[in-house]
């Protein structure tokens, strides 16, 4: 319109605005004049773009179950890095409420276990085992502290343990009665037969000095004499369950390598044991340097 005048153009400008008005009054009029003609006229143009917009539809439509699915992946991906945390800190509680079931029934079993005769008592943690081919002893988390001594016994709710050999400030040493150098005073239950319980480092101790070979049989129990003055009497020790040329053996009545924790009582004998002497370094004199200057002549 480059060609127009400038009047031209202000006059078409000018016209263009009605006739637009009397387009858009006369389609209104004819579409309520005559709605079926109306109809066919919108379908006809609908049935025209109608593939139009369907081919421009099917990209947007793919696009979009792309991203639907690179959101699903998103989500599934992260659903798992929180199932697999979650898991690893349940398993975590798991393996913290196994311990903490297992310690309550070691705790429980001890409760059987409260002597009546007994001065007092701590209850003490295994925290080291020292089982080997040439010791039975375990550490514990009690010591002087606790008020323990050398020579308390060390029981379970199943029976005895063995002694305290060593006593530190915070911690204590338990000879096992399995020890070799384990020597305990001991009666058959139903036949009141005496004889003394020695370790050899094995699982199951011998009964020595006993009377007749006939003095026992399978299945006796053994309990502690109180002779000696280490032990008082009645405390379960085991079960005869082997009788052999050496002399018959005892299944004792604590399984010594499952002890977690046990119960250090007094009774009020380890006083009457000889304390250990304690050991001094022994000063050397010096000689004189007239006596060096001798010795050198």
């Amino acid at each position: 319109m480059n060609w127009l005048s400038p009047q031209a153009r202000a006059a078409i400008q000018r016209t263009m605005l009605p006739i637009l008005v009397l387009l858009s009054a006369a389609v209104v009029v004819l579409g309520k004049a005559d709605q079926l003609l109306f109809d066919s006229m919108r379908t006809a143009v609908t049935d025209a773009v109608a593939p139009i917009l369907d081919a421009f539809s099917r990209p947007l439509a793919a696009a979009g179950s792309v991203i639907d699915n690179v959101q699903m992946l998103v989500n599934t991906y992260q659903e798992n890095a929180r199932l697999e945390t979650e898991n690893a800190r349940l398993l975590q509680w798991q393996q913290t409420a196994l311990n903490l079931s297992a310690d309550n029934q070691k705790l429980r079993s001890l409760l059987k276990a409260v002597p009546e005769n007994s001065v007092s008592y701590v209850t003490a943690r295994v925290i080291a085992n020292s089982g080997g081919a040439y010791v039975r002893t375990v550490l514990i988390d009690a010591g002087a502290e606790d008020r323990v001594a050398r020579g308390q016994a060390a029981i379970t709710g199943e029976g005895l343990v063995g002694r305290l050999t060593e006593v530190g400030n915070r911690a204590a040493r338990v000879l096992l009665i399995t020890d070799l150098n384990s020597r305990i005073p001991v009666t058959i239950e139903n036949s009141h037969v005496n004889a003394v319980l020695a370790g050899d480092n094995s699982e199951r101790p011998r009964l020595l000095y006993l009377p007749s070979p006939d003095a026992v049989k399978i299945g006796d129990r053994v309990v502690t004499s109180g002779e000696g003055g280490i032990f008082p009497p009645g405390l379960p020790v085991g079960v005869v369950s082997a009788i052999d040329a050496g002399g018959p053996r005892i299944e004792p009545y604590v399984e010594l390598s499952q002890v977690g924790y046990l119960l250090v009582v007094d009774y009020g004998l380890s006083r009457s044991l000889p304390q250990p002497v304690p050991v001094t370094a022994k000063t050397s004199k010096r000689k004189a340097p007239a006596e060096d200057d001798a010795a050198t002549r």
